[in-house]
């Protein structure tokens, strides 16, 4: 098991820009189907006062078929609405513009039937009919702008072909009143009328867009900032925790062998005579003592990012020797075997900093382990070094594999455990982070451990060394 030795972070990621424009298209199509239901309404109370008036005086043939495609495409849009609150309206993004790609010949077909009255009014019923049509197909352009302009595409395509269709009811007209001179004046300021419009328009349908589009980018933006303040506040409360926690185990661990420094030298003042056998207790409990303090100093030093890396060349064979000499006592004094394999071979590395990894796995190796022994070795990979620590002691069970190195974390009931800081192992993943190593635990509870530290490739380029050679001064 490859263990995650990195601190956690909680840097919020900003959105990318295809996934902020697909967010803020898919309100703009919820504001336009949200609009839907208003401009149907208003094409529902329309149509029957437009018919009422044209009966009679417009051509009937041409009227009904009218008036049965508006109702046709009256009833398509009810069905349009009803297909989108049931599918669409709880998606958004590619689900929602899939939709308005598939129906937008809907509204382009709209447009078109609404100049419909035009072309059957104009200079063929009374005047007071033709200005309520052209009254009704203006008011069908306004509401188009409140309607429709949040979706530009959807805007753009309604307002040309209502604009065109209108057009064309004007020039036919005008044309078949070639006779009349007033008729074709009045058709020719009409249509220089209905461009302008066509512009405004236009315009006036970008400008409010504009304002709909910024309105949610703002909405977006301003979700992103309280999803980043979230987790930056989550973060400080963890950190807050961990610091809490932190202290009252350190605080705890230091009181213990602060008492019994206390106790030792109450006996010994009163029996001064048990100074042989007071004296290595004290010792002992110094040990601890300053133990704790050089691995709290350790972690605050590589938090803090105070830990000095000085890469050099390292023999192996000589930092196994020197492990070996410091650890051989201790297993001898629990009866184990100590062994070290590798072939000669000289890394880039910090030899201070590798020893502390090292020394801490073989450290927690022997505590941890009452018969058998514990193997420290170097395998050579295609794309690695791989430093290993075995042991065949009581193992670790799965759920604890990655607790275990948290700071203070020692697993009940384990032998070992009763001398130990638990702040090794958190040493260790926070300098393997630190040099770019790798960091990973196989083990089995009952039958034994092995961690291995990873020294990938990259790690092991040094730096171009520039020898600049000295050329002595000759002066002529």
């Amino acid at each position: 098991m490859l263990v995650d030795t990195q601190p956690a972070t909680y840097q919020h990621v900003p959105a990318s820009p295809e996934v902020r424009d697909h967010w803020v298209n898919s309100q703009l199509i919820g504001v336009l189907m949200d609009n839907m239901g208003p401009s149907l309404l208003a094409a529902v109370l329309s149509l029957p006062v437009l018919v009422y008036l044209m009966a009679g005086q417009s051509n009937t043939i041409a009227l009904v078929v009218w008036t049965v495609l508006m109702v046709v495409m009256l009833v398509l849009r009810y069905r349009l609405i009803g297909i989108y609150r049931l599918r669409h309206d709880s998606l958004e993004g590619p689900q929602r513009m899939a939709f308005v790609r598939r129906y937008r010949w809907s509204w382009t077909a709209m447009a078109l039937l609404w100049g419909g009255p035009v072309l059957l009014s104009y200079q063929h019923s009374t005047q007071a009919t033709q200005f309520v049509c052209g009254l009704v197909v203006l008011g069908q352009g306004l509401l188009t702008l409140t309607a429709f302009s949040s979706y530009l595409p959807v805007f753009r395509q309604y307002a040309n072909a209502l604009i065109l269709s209108v057009f064309v009811g004007l020039a036919w007209n005008t044309l078949l009143k070639l006779h009349r001179p007033e008729a074709v004046q009045i058709g020719l300021v009409l249509m220089a009328l209905l461009f302008v419009f066509w512009g405004l328009l236009l315009m006036a349908g970008r400008r409010l867009h504009e304002v709909h589009r910024s309105s949610f980018e703002l909405q977006f933006s301003n979700q992103e900032l309280i999803d980043s303040l979230t987790l930056q506040t989550r973060a400080s409360l963890r950190a807050v925790a961990t610091k809490n926690r932190f202290l009252a185990s350190a605080a705890h661990d230091l009181r213990q062998p602060v008492h019994a420094l206390s106790l030792y030298a109450d006996w010994l003042a009163t029996e001064p005579e048990m100074a042989r056998d007071i004296a290595p207790r004290i010792l002992q409990s110094t040990r601890a003592i300053n133990e704790l303090f050089d691995s709290l100093f350790d972690l605050t030093r590589i938090d803090a990012g105070n830990y000095k890396v000085r890469l050099q060349h390292v023999d192996v064979q000589t930092l196994f020797a020197d492990l070996a000499m410091q650890f051989e006592p201790v297993a001898v004094g629990k009866s184990l075997r100590l062994r070290t394999h590798s072939k000669p071979c000289t890394i880039w590395s910090d030899p201070v900093v590798l020893r502390r990894i090292l020394g801490n796995l073989v450290s927690n190796a022997l505590r941890h382990t009452q018969h058998g022994g514990v193997l420290l070795g170097l395998r050579h990979r295609e794309d690695m070094l791989v430093f290993e620590v075995w042991d065949t002691g009581v193992g670790i069970a799965r759920e604890h594999q990655q607790a275990i190195f948290q700071e203070f974390f020692r697993v009940s009931q384990h032998q070992g455990t009763e001398d130990s800081l638990g702040l090794g192992l958190t040493i260790v993943s926070k300098l393997t982070s630190l040099m770019g190593y790798q960091l990973a635990l196989n083990s089995v509870a009952n039958r034994g451990s092995v961690f291995r530290v990873m020294l990938p490739d990259f790690t092991q380029r040094e730096p171009l060394a520039t020898h600049s050679a000295k050329e002595p001064n000759v002066g002529f």
